[in-house]
This record gives C-alpha cells, sequence and structure tokens, in this order.
C-alpha cells in the first residue's frame, strides 16, 4: 500500500476488470514460479521503521508534512495520520559487521531527522503506540493528505456499511467507535524484510508464523492507548480492529478479517497470493496498462501491478512480497508483528533475533511447524501480545512456558547459531542478543518500563503519559537499550 493512487470512484465494471487483472497475474505468476524466473544469491535484510512526531510536552504534532520538508530525504515518507512517518532502509547484506551498520546507518538517518523535526517545533519518538494519543486526536481530519489514504477509509467504510467497533480487554478496559481508519494510524511498527528464493519461501513463513509470539513477548511496547492501561502490545488488538471491513453479521459467518494470521502452515509462497484473491474482494480496484502475460511472453518482468496492490491491502502479520528490482523480480517475508522502538539498539536487537532463527528455523530437519499446529502459533501470539514477557506460550519439546524461559532456553542459542551461519561478526551478534537475554532476565520490555514509570509518576493520567513520553524520547536518543532504563 506503499503506492500512490488517485482520487477516483470505482464502478462495477471496474469491480470485474480488476478481479480478472488479479486472476491473470496470479496465472503469470504460477509460470515464473515453475519455470524459477527469480535471481536468488543469498538473504538480504531490510527494514521499515514508522515513528510518531510529538510536540514539546509529548502531545501528537500533526505536522508529518512540515516535518517531511525539512528532512528532505527520498526514504522518508508520510504515513497515514498527520503524526505518522516513515524511514525506509534497503535491503543489506548481514555478514561481517553487516549488523553494525546497519544499526549505524539507522541512527545516523535518525539523527538528522530529529534534527530537523526540532527546527518545526517537534520530536520523532518510535514506540509502538504514541501513549499521549487521545480520541479526538484520531478522526478524519487526522489522515495525511495524499489521496490513497482518503481512499483507503472510503473502501474499508464503504464495505462496513457503519462505524468501526474498538473493544480490547486488558488490565483496563477500551470500548469505543471511531467513524474512520485514523485509529490505524496509532500503530507503529517495524517492518523486517527478508528476500528468499522461491524454493525457500513456504518454511521461512512458516518458520516465522512460528516465531511471531516471542517476537512480540520480548519486543512488547505499547501498553497505553486512549489513556487506558490495556495489552503489553496492544498494537496487535488494535490494527486487527481498526482496518476491519465486516460488520458483526459478516464476522459471526466465518468471514476472514483484513488483518490475519492466516490458517494453515503452507507449502508455496503461491498459496497465499491465491488465497488473498479468492477470500479478499478489492478495497482499490485500479488496473495498469501493463499485460502481465503478453510481458512475459515478450522476455520481460511484469510488475503485476494489481496483484501487488490487492496484496497490500490484506495485512498478513507475516506478508508475502513481490516487486521487480533493477529488472529482476524478487520475493520477500515481510514480518509485521513488532511494534517500533524503544532504541535504535532495541529495535537492531529485535532485528538480529529474528535474522537469525530464520537462518535456522527453516532449514531443520524436522522443522518446527510440523511439529505444532497452526493454531498453537496463533495462541502464542494472541497470548504474547496479552502479557508479554509473563505469557505462557507453547513449544514444541518444552510444552507451555514463560515466555522468557523459552527465549532463554531454546530461541536465543539459535539465533546464535543462525547469525554465525549468517556470517556475522561474534562480537556483533553478542551486543545484540545480549540486549533480547537482559529483557528476559530483568522482565523488562519497553511496555514494562512505560507502565512502571507512569505508576511511579502518580497523578493525573494524561499528566504523567506525557512526562513519560517525554522522558522516553530522551532516553530513546541515548542509544542505551531499555532493560537498562531506571524506572525511580
Amino acid at each position: 500500500m506503499g503506492r500512490d493512487v488517485p482520487a477516483v470512484a470505482f464502478s462495477r465494471d471496474d469491480r470485474r476488470k480488476y478481479r480478472e487483472k488479479v486472476h491473470r497475474c496470479l496465472d503469470v505468476l504460477a509460470q515464473m514460479l515453475r519455470e524459477s524466473r527469480f535471481a536468488f544469491d543469498h538473504p538480504l535484510a531490510g527494514l521499515e521503521i514508522e515513528l510518531n512526531i510529538v510536540d514539546a510536552i509529548g502531545d501528537p504534532a500533526m505536522r508529518n508534512a512540515q516535518v517531511l520538508a525539512a528532512i528532505a530525504r527520498p526514504d522518508w515518507a508520510t504515513e497515514l495520520g498527520q503524526f505518522n512517518v516513515e524511514i525506509n532502509i534497503e535491503p543489506q547484506d548481514l555478514r561481517g559487521d553487516g549488523a553494525v551498520r546497519l544499526e549505524d546507518d539507522v541512527r545516523a538517518r535518525l539523527n538528522h531527522a530529529e534534527e530537523r523535526a526540532r527546527s518545526q517545533g517537534a520530536h520523532l519518538v518510535m514506540i509502538g503506540i504514541l501513549p499521549t494519543l487521545c480520541e479526538q486526536d484520531l478522526g478524519a481530519g487526522t489522515l495525511s493528505a495524499n489521496p490513497r489514504y482518503r481512499l483507503l477509509n472510503e473502501q474499508i467504510f464503504a464495505a462496513r456499511g457503519e462505524d468501526l467497533h474498538l473493544c480490547i480487554e486488558g488490565v483496563e478496559r477500551l470500548d469505543t467507535h471511531a467513524d474512520s481508519v485514523a485509529p490505524e494510524a496509532a500503530c507503529t511498527s517495524v517492518q523486517l524484510h527478508l528476500q528468499v528464493g522461491p524454493e525457500e519461501f513456504a518454511a521461512h513463513w512458516n518458520a516465522a508464523q512460528a516465531v511471531a509470539g516471542p517476537q512480540v513477548a520480548v519486543a512488547a511496547n505499547s501498553p497505553y492507548l486512549f489513556g487506558r492501561e490495556l495489552q503489553r502490545e496492544t498494537r496487535i488488538a488494535l490494527f486487527e480492529q481498526a482496518t476491519d471491513t465486516r460488520p458483526a453479521e459478516l464476522k459471526a459467518q466465518g468471514v476472514r478479517p483484513r488483518v490475519w494470521f492466516g490458517e494453515r502452515w503452507i507449502t508455496s509462497v503461491f498459496d497465499l497470493f491465491e488465497e488473498n484473491a479468492r477470500y479478499y474482494p478489492a478495497l482499490l480496484p485500479l488496473c495498469a496498462d501493463e499485460d502481465p502475460r503478453a510481458e512475459l511472453d515478450q522476455g520481460r518482468v511484469p510488475c503485476l501491478h494489481e496483484l501487488t496492490l490487492h496484496n497490500g491491502t490484506i495485512y498478513r502479520w507475516n506478508r508475502p512480497v513481490y516487486a521487480v528490482v533493477d529488472g529482476v523480480p524478487h520475493l520477500r517475508v515481510e514480518n509485521r508483528v513488532l511494534p517500533a522502538g524503544p532504541s535504535v539498539a532495541d529495535v537492531a536487537a529485535n532485528a538480529a533475533f529474528y535474522y537469525g532463527l530464520m537462518r535456522v528455523l527453516p532449514y531443520d530437519e524436522r522443522p518446527v511447524w510440523s511439529r505444532m499446529s497452526f493454531r498453537s502459533a496463533q495462541d502464542n501470539l494472541t497470548a504474547a501480545a496479552r502479557d508479554g514477557l509473563d505469557a505462557r506460550l507453547y513449544w514444541p519439546g518444552l510444552g507451555e512456558v514463560p515466555a522468557s524461559e523459552l527465549i532463554l532456553r531454546r530461541l536465543l542459542p539459535l539465533a546464535y547459531e543462525g547469525l554465525h551461519r549468517w556470517g556475522v561478526n561474534r562480537s556483533a551478534a553478542e551486543r545484540l542478543l545480549s540486549i533480547i537475554e537482559g529483557r528476559c532476565l530483568t522482565g523488562r520490555t519497553g511496555a514494562t518500563w512505560q507502565v512502571e514509570r507512569v505508576h511511579a509518576r502518580g497523578g493525573d493520567r494524561h499528566t504523567a503519559l506525557r512526562g513519560m513520553t517525554l522522558e522516553y524520547v530522551e532516553r530513546m536518543h541515548t542509544n542505551e537499550p531499555v532493560h537498562t532504563w531506571d524506572v525511580l
């Protein structure tokens, strides 16, 4: 959904033609997969980071147009809300000191952007949900100016036919309604991209699904929404509800949600694209001029415009991505479960943990998904979002154990082995994964630090959230990992 789209009204004929083009793209993709037309040398890692913009007292600042103009770099872009921006880091090799270079690169870009944001009376903050957001901050007027956001909002509500119902049970309870998709803008994430070959895609996607729960448990950073303390990673439930095109009756019929974990392990990347075409009506039925069949027959690489646009409006927690780069087709697993922040060091550690696991689990002789039900993986994600490191997660050979125990006993050694297989320098691997270990040993994630700090401040909740947010921003820029942040 990063593609710009025009403001337009869709006819019934537009939807029919678009469906036909999506299925034509699917046929072409199937042929490309059969004929091994994808170039692949070795895995590359890239990421996107979504950030919030706050003012001098820690409240959301609706200034992304001004901040982006001040940053003036092509790797920065708008996001859904006027208080959001996004940075895109091109896929790169992690071998050698690649992990260190990736962290340094992100840090340098963030320093530049923060300096320019200050010139606009604003600050940038990496956090799963901005704690100072209020319901009145998230209306249709909050959406960024790009027409694609307005169009997406119109189409989701046309499909629903009624306001969004947001109901999240946690430490406290939220039950409210929204008349736009603006609450989705509260969800700011880190998206990890891993380029893989077609024959390896299914194993990598299955492995990513299996570790989604542990990833969220150890990285949780979204405990507050609209002044309420909810779940450790409230962003998961909020994102699922804020983009839901189904009224209650369609939910009762079992119609699949737009934000989807999935329902089965896969055997091919084609399974995911085919499911998307089979289960989901188009939100943005925009047809391009390209004929994918003619492009392929003439020896060119088709962009598969309609298929990729449709795919971009279905928000799987691990999403397949087809892209053409310099005339060469690529496939990527886009891992979408992680919140942003707290520091660049924490983001780099979360990435190292994931990429390390992705170099081991997909290649096991008895892969984890052959010994674990798909439902267990989904339940792990739900439990991790609710309880963070206090969640009890299932893992083959261990049964149901605390998340911290699963990570320390089983997953961290695998991640170390995986980074070794990547060729990551030992010192870099030890530094980054020691941050994951530190969170497990102390029990402190971004979410627990936020909650403990707000409770320590006491008094009026919104005043405490403002103060905590400003402290968070200051500590974020020290680049010290969150498990070392004191509370008192």
